[in-house]
C-alpha cells in the first residue's frame, strides 16, 4: 500500500510546466489582441512565457498594473530587447508586460496574465476516484510437508564427534529446501498483500 501512495505523490510532483509562445506563430508584435490570446489558458507557477520578436524592433518590459493600464514604460521591473525573451512565472498573482517602443503599448502591444499556484486547480476537472479494487482471492497452496531439522548438539569436546557431524542425507537436504521455499513463498505472499 505504501508503495502505491509513494508513486501517486511522485507522479503529482512530476507534472511538467508549460511554455506558452506569446502570440503563437505571430509572436510578440503589434496587431495582435493579447487579451484574447490569454482566453482559455491557465497559467500556473512554474510555467513560462516565451516572447519571440525582431531584436531592437520590440521590447519586453514587465511593469506594475498601474503602468500597464497607462502604458508608462519607464517604470519597468525588468526589460529585454534580445528578440527571444523567456519569463518564468515564479509566483502567483497578476503579471503585466508591455513593449516600450513608442506607440506600441498604446496600440495594444501589452499582455496581462494571472498566475495560480499549482495546487489551485479549480478550473481543471478533478479526477474521479477509482473504484475500490475487489479483494483478490487468497491463493491456496497445498500444505507443506512437515519438516524437522534436528537441532545441533553440543559436543563435549572441541572436535566434532561422529554423532555431532552434520549428515548430508538427501531427505535432510530436501527438508531444508522445503523450509527455505516455504519461507520465500510466505515473504512473497506478504509483499503482494
Amino acid at each position: 500500500m505504501a508503495s502505491h501512495t509513494t508513486c501517486a505523490v511522485m507522479g503529482a510532483a512530476l507534472t511538467s510546466a508549460t511554455v506558452y509562445i506569446v502570440g503563437e506563430s505571430s509572436g510578440w508584435t503589434t496587431g495582435i489582441d493579447f487579451s484574447s490570446w490569454t482566453n482559455g489558458k491557465k497559467f500556473v507557477v512554474g510555467d513560462s512565457l516565451a516572447f519571440n520578436y525582431a531584436p531592437a524592433t520590440h521590447t519586453v518590459n514587465e511593469v506594475k498594473e498601474k503602468d500597464y493600464k497607462t502604458c508608462t514604460v519607464s517604470n519597468y521591473l525588468s526589460t529585454d530587447s534580445s528578440g527571444s525573451t523567456t519569463i518564468r512565472l515564479k509566483k502567483a498573482g497578476s503579471h503585466y508586460f508591455v513593449c516600450s517602443i513608442p506607440g506600441h503599448c498604446s496600440s495594444g502591444m501589452k499582455l496581462a496574465v494571472t498566475v495560480v499556484n499549482a495546487s489551485s486547480s479549480s478550473s481543471s476537472p478533478s479526477p474521479s476516484p477509482s473504484p475500490s479494487p475487489s479483494p483478490s482471492p487468497t491463493p491456496s497452496f497445498p500444505p507443506l510437508a512437515s519438516s524437522t531439522i534436528p537441532a545441533p548438539t553440543q559436543a563435549a569436546s572441541s572436535s566434532p564427534t561422529e554423532s555431532s557431524k552434520p549428515t548430508n542425507t538427501s531427505a535432510g537436504h530436501r527438508n531444508a529446501q522445503s523450509l527455505v521455499s516455504a519461507s520465500l513463498l510466505s515473504l512473497l505472499i506478504v509483499s503482494i498483500l
